[in-house]
């Protein structure tokens, strides 16, 4: 199974891990879910999560699915989501881990076309 790309116009699902500095964790989950707010705006999103990790509490994963790469990439355009990204960006401890690029096969709930 390859990963997801523009040509292949497959489902496109991103997995990713961001660190909050020490004392930053409830602004960073609060921040990641005004982002999640936006996303509703995205077309193609099909599913964005914040996932609190119960054992680091300073780890917030976004788990993301959208109907293509194009699509994923295209929601960073919506009004407001660069400003978020901005107002975001003192609050990780360091640079965001790349994220896990999956391509999504099926799930329950989960609309692929």
């Amino acid at each position: 199974m390859g990963f997801t790309n523009i040509e292949d116009n497959r489902s496109y699902g991103l997995h990713g891990k961001l660190i909050a500095k020490e004392g930053k964790e409830k602004g960073h989950a609060r921040m990641l879910l005004e982002a999640s707010e936006l996303m509703e705006l995205a077309k193609g999103c099909r599913l964005y999560a914040v996932n609190k990790d119960n054992t680091n509490p300073e780890d917030v994963w976004v788990t993301e699915i959208s109907a293509n790469k194009q699509a994923h990439d295209s929601s960073l355009s919506i009004l407001g989501v660069k400003e978020l990204i901005g107002k975001g960006i003192p609050i990780p401890e360091g640079n965001p881990q790349k994220g896990q690029e999956l391509e999504v096969v099926s799930g329950l709930r989960i609309r692929l076309s």
